[in-house]
């Protein structure tokens, strides 16, 4: 008899202890993915204005650490930029939290406001793209329909034909218009209008401030000689980035200078230390209830490998069985996580291998411990 079938019959001879198992096991998946699902929606979201920038080199003030409390640097280290080889055309982006009060109940909550030429095309949103003509009016925004519901019916109120008009920093703006980004940890709702705008609703930001320049080089210049020389030639009062930089120092960021990066992170060891608690218990009673059955083999001639891969066998077994309804009932929580919070919660490919990784690792951590109780088995016992 193969290690596998003998395996498969240790496991469903007692059906209520295997459907212990794997509920635990389950029970287990369930908490990784959660918590990855977590710390991926962190990271993405931080980024969420980050990816959607059109360009190739990126300023900002050297003590900047995330995009909602941004500090700013002078405007004219953009302007001087454009005088280096290279260098096609710079865009400064305004940005910062001020207080919106919903048109609906009067109560105030802080908004992210960005602030952009609109002639520049310098956000790759489509929704933006095609109503940046709108942000030429003074005291006119665009509202993200992702944005949390505290803020009001503002989508539902503009698709009956109707505009919003409400007040930001006690200054009366009209939404005219919707676009598609999302909340993250730090933001709850987002408004892009024209840098003018900005200005207005928020006369405490000059304009000779920026919070983020955005860098267009020429066709085949080279990100990194560019950011080379202007680091060389320029003050130092001023950050340069490439884009893959600024995603990683955005990232970096959270994961690293926040507890919540260390939470999500944590989350996943304790369901791995849950996981393999229960596998064990399960499997340390299978071996004991089948103490004999071993010693047996052990008689027969079947060597301690042999029955160590039954219970690795078993260990695989309640494994990847228990990750299929763990990832059914994962799929559901995140479609209401995405659906509450307004997070890019998705199960990908990728993670999906990665939690069944880390059940296969649990399970075999839990059946190796488990296995001690094999060395028990006295082929003297039988006679």
């Amino acid at each position: 008899m193969s290690s596998g079938r003998l395996a498969w019959f240790q496991l469903r001879r007692q059906k209520v202890r295997l459907a212990v198992a794997l509920a635990g096991v389950a029970f287990a998946v369930v908490l990784m993915f959660m918590q990855l699902g977590f710390q991926d929606a962190l990271f993405r979201s931080a980024v969420n204005v980050h990816r959607r920038l059109k360009g190739e080199l990126f300023f900002f003030h050297p003590n900047y650490n995330v995009l909602p409390f941004p500090n700013f640097f002078p405007r004219v280290r953009l302007y001087q930029a454009l005088g280096f080889d290279g260098v096609a055309s710079v865009t400064p982006i305004y940005a910062g939290m001020v207080p919106w009060k919903n048109p609906e109940t009067g109560r105030s909550r802080d908004v992210f406001v960005l602030g952009v030429d609109p002639s520049s095309d310098v956000l790759d949103i489509d929704e933006v793209r095609a109503q940046a003509h709108l942000l030429r009016y003074p005291d006119v925004v665009l509202f993200d329909e992702f944005s949390r519901p505290e803020y009001g019916p503002v989508s539902e109120t503009l698709r009956d034909g109707r505009d919003v008009t409400t007040e930001v920093l006690n200054r009366k703006v009209t939404v005219r218009g919707l676009f598609q980004m999302g909340t993250s940890f730090g933001v709850d709702g987002t408004l892009v209008t024209s840098d003018l705008n900005f200005a207005r609703i928020s006369p405490h930001l000059p304009l000779a401030k920026v919070a983020i320049g955005v860098v267009r080089l020429d066709p085949g210049a080279d990100p990194k000689a560019v950011q080379s020389s202007l680091r060389e030639h320029l003050p130092h009062d001023v950050k340069i980035l490439t884009r893959q930089e600024m995603l990683d120092a955005e990232v970096g960021y959270w994961a690293r200078a926040t507890p919540i990066g260390f939470v999500f992170t944590f989350g996943v060891i304790m369901g791995l230390v849950v996981g393999m608690i229960i596998v064990y218990q399960i499997l340390f009673a299978d071996i004991t209830d089948h103490l004999k059955e071993y010693a047996t083999f052990k008689a027969m001639g079947y060597t301690n490998r042999f029955l160590a891969e039954v219970v690795l066998v078993e260990a695989a077994l309640l494994g990847m069985v228990g990750f299929v309804p763990g990832l059914a009932i994962c799929r559901q929580l995140y479609a209401l996580t995405r659906q509450a919070t307004m997070l890019p919660m998705a199960i990908e490919p990728a993670r999906a291998a990665q939690v069944l990784g880390l059940t296969l690792v649990m399970c075999w951590g839990s059946a190796l411990i488990a296995m001690r109780k094999l060395r028990a088995a006295d082929p003297a016992d039988v006679f």
